[in-house]
C-alpha cells in the first residue's frame, strides 16, 4: 500500500521580537529584509512590538507564540524554558552593553570593594518574570565577586517600583532620597537618566577584565524559536537565521547606520547611544553557540535559580540545537568564505 505524503502548511506569518538593544533582528528589520526573504512564500514577517493591541505582547516574555523568533535578554527566555515551553536556543551574542554601579553625587564610593556594607537597590516590579530585580541582583553579585565579596557583604534594599516610569527610575529616586547607597543600571536610556539624576559612576562593570563578572540579562543574549516552528518547518528558521547572518555581516561595514539604528531601537540620543555602547559595537553582532557562551549562560542560569527566579532547572547545553545556525551559515556563508 503506497504511503501517504504529509503536507504540512506553511504558516502565514512569522514574528519576531527583539528588546530596545543592539540585535541583528533589529538591524534585519530596519532593512526590510525579514519581510522581503519570505514575502514570495506569502508569509507576512511581523514585528510583536509594532502588532495591533489584540495581539499578546506578553509572549516576548512567555514565548508562548509557536511562529515567534526572539532575540532578546536571557532572563525571560530561561524563564520561559523553566516553566516547560518548548523554545529552543539557536543562537548567543556576546554585546558589551554599559553596566554600571551609580552612587550620588556627594558620593565618595570608588570601586567594588568599597560596595562593602553597602544598601544596594534591588527593585520589584509588579509583572511575571521580574528581570529588572535579576539585573540588580547579578549587577551587584558581579562587581562584589570581582573584589572576591559576596552579596551577603552588602545589604540589599527593596526598592518597590510601583507608580514609577521609565527605566530605572524608582532606583534612581530612591538614590536621591538618600534611602540606598548605590544603583545598577544599564543601557543608552540609563546613560542618559544617570546624567539628569547627577549620579557618579562607582563601578564601570564593563572594564572588568573577567566577562563572568559581566554576566546578565543581556550577556550573552539568546535568540530562541519555538519547538513546534523548528519541527514543522525547519528551512523556515534556517533561512530567518541567514537574515540575521548577513544583517551582522552588513553592520560591521556600517557603523554610522548601526547607531542610527539603534537610537531608534533603543529610544535614546546620540549621547546615550554613544556612551553605553563601545566601538566596535557594528562588529559583534553575529550568533554562535560556542561552548564558552553557553557555559557563560550556564552561569546566569545558576545565579537566577539561586535566587529562586526560575521555577525550574534548565540544562542550557541541552537547550541548544546548533543545527539551525549551522544550515544558516550554508545558506549565508561568512564573507570570507565567499
Amino acid at each position: 500500500m503506497p504511503t501517504l505524503a504529509v503536507t504540512r502548511s506553511v504558516p502565514d506569518t512569522l514574528w519576531f521580537t527583539r528588546c530596545p538593544v543592539p540585535t541583528a533582528t533589529g538591524i534585519a528589520a530596519d532593512r526590510h529584509w525579514l519581510a522581503d526573504e519570505f514575502a514570495a512564500d506569502g508569509i507576512a514577517v511581523r514585528s510583536l512590538q509594532d502588532a495591533a493591541p489584540d495581539v499578546d505582547r506578553q509572549t516576548h516574555y512567555t514565548h508562548a507564540l509557536p511562529g515567534l523568533f526572539r532575540e532578546g535578554g536571557n532572563v525571560p527566555a530561561l524563564w520561559a524554558r523553566s516553566r516547560g515551553e518548548r523554545t529552543r536556543l539557536i543562537g548567543l551574542t556576546w554585546i558589551e552593553e554599559r553596566q554600571a554601579i551609580l552612587v550620588a553625587p556627594h558620593s565618595t564610593v570608588r570601586g567594588a570593594d568599597a560596595l562593602r556594607g553597602l544598601r544596594l537597590a534591588v527593585p520589584r516590579h509588579r509583572i511575571a518574570i521580574d528581570f529588572w530585580r535579576a539585573m540588580a541582583l547579578r549587577g551587584f553579585e558581579g562587581a562584589l565577586a570581582s573584589a572576591a565579596l559576596t552579596l551577603d557583604d552588602a545589604r540589599l534594599t527593596d526598592v518597590s517600583a510601583d507608580g514609577y516610569t521609565g527605566q530605572w527610575a524608582a532606583e534612581l529616586a530612591a538614590l536621591q532620597r538618600g534611602d540606598v547607597d548605590a544603583v545598577y543600571v544599564k543601557g543608552a536610556l540609563a546613560v542618559e537618566a544617570a546624567r539628569r539624576a547627577g549620579a557618579h559612576v562607582a563601578v564601570e562593570l564593563d572594564e572588568l577584565p573577567d566577562p563572568v563578572h559581566r554576566v546578565n540579562n543581556g550577556t550573552p543574549r539568546p535568540i530562541t524559536v519555538h519547538q513546534h516552528l523548528l519541527d514543522e518547518h525547519p528551512h523556515l528558521v534556517d533561512r530567518f537565521l541567514a537574515v540575521l547572518l548577513r544583517a551582522a555581516d552588513w553592520a560591521v561595514d556600517h557603523p554610522d547606520d548601526v547607531a542610527r539604528i539603534l537610537g531608534a531601537e533603543t529610544g535614546a540620543g546620540a549621547e546615550g547611544v554613544a556612551g553605553a555602547y563601545r566601538p566596535g559595537t557594528h562588529r559583534t553582532l553575529h550568533p554562535d553557540l560556542s561552548t564558552a557562551r553557553l557555559d557563560l549562560l550556564a552561569l546566569q542560569e545558576r545565579g537566577l535559580r539561586a535566587h529562586g527566579l526560575l521555577p525550574g532547572p534548565v540544562d542550557v547545553h541541552q537547550w541548544a540545537d546548533p543545527e539551525p545556525l549551522r544550515r544558516a551559515r550554508l545558506l549565508h556563508p561568512a564573507p570570507e568564505a565567499v
